[in-house]
């Protein structure tokens, strides 16, 4: 479970030549929750603040104020045993191009604290899990983005975290990958697959709708709206759940702060 209470974060971007330092709010009051056993979506248009605040989440950046409890222990106070429980895929995927799948995943396995013998066992295990068998000994380099994808979906899977945090995942995925992808994240919110805590940060309303049992909406760095994808359609009067989140994200309340 993953609790989110009322971060900010500014950055500061210095001075150059004639153009003073200028103070940006990335993060301006966000609380979200986050279930076992359910897919969240983190909906907002491209510098919202999702990504700022999941990189908080995932202890990349310290927030200004505010907290993260990951399965009740604060991020900020206990960083190893929170960290431990998650994994996160990044929209870079950061893979090494030099190693194959296996050795990537296998790595990081290590740097996870996992003996050789656990994280080899392991990788095999992913890649049934995640149809990618075939790949696990070519190296990554040429490799297509659905294959990044699950690559790094495999290192973020390696240590069987609790909780999972995805970060614009399907980016440069094509449909078939993508409907893979929707596959494999719906087996890891399910008792067989774990019933793991999965954060899905997206701006795509479609993948929004088929995935996530919860949303939060995020707009100029605040959660501006929580509920399921028919309570926040009922909430706003649309039939549509894009023109919904529409009139969530840029209705006077969201530039305002006003929170649902």
């Amino acid at each position: 479970m993953i609790l989110v209470e009322h971060l900010t974060k500014q950055f500061v971007q210095p001075a150059r030549f004639r153009v003073p330092a200028v103070t940006v709010q990335a993060v301006a009051d966000m609380s979200f929750s986050a279930d076992n056993g359910a897919i969240t979506g983190l909906l907002g248009a491209n510098g919202a603040g999702k990504t700022t605040s999941l990189r908080i989440v995932a202890g990349l950046l310290y927030a200004d104020s505010g907290q993260v409890l990951i399965d009740n222990i604060n991020v900020r106070e206990n960083p190893r045993a929170a960290l431990a429980r998650i994994g996160c895929l990044s929209d870079s995927r950061g893979l090494y191009p030099r190693l194959t799948a296996r050795e990537n995943v296998i790595y990081y396995g290590r740097l996870q604290g996992l003996s050789q013998a656990a994280a080899v066992k392991r990788t095999d295990e992913l890649g049934e899990l995640l149809d990618m068998t075939e790949l696990l000994d070519r190296r990554t380099d040429g490799f297509s983005q659905g294959e990044r994808m699950k690559t790094a979906l495999a290192r973020a899977l390696i240590h069987d975290p609790a909780n999972l945090l995805l970060d614009e995942p399907t980016n440069g995925l094509d449909v078939v990958a993508t409907r893979r992808l929707r596959d494999a994240l719906r087996h890891l919110a399910s008792p067989a697959g774990g019933s793991k805590c999965i954060v899905f940060s997206t701006h795509i309303m479609q993948e929004v709708e088929r995935l996530c049992a919860d949303v939060t909406v995020v707009a100029s760095g605040r959660d501006v709206a929580r509920g399921t994808v028919q309570e926040l359609c009922q909430q706003t009067g649309c039939e549509d759940f894009e023109d919904a989140f529409v009139a969530l994200a840029f209705s006077p309340a969201a530039a305002t702060g006003a929170t649902a």
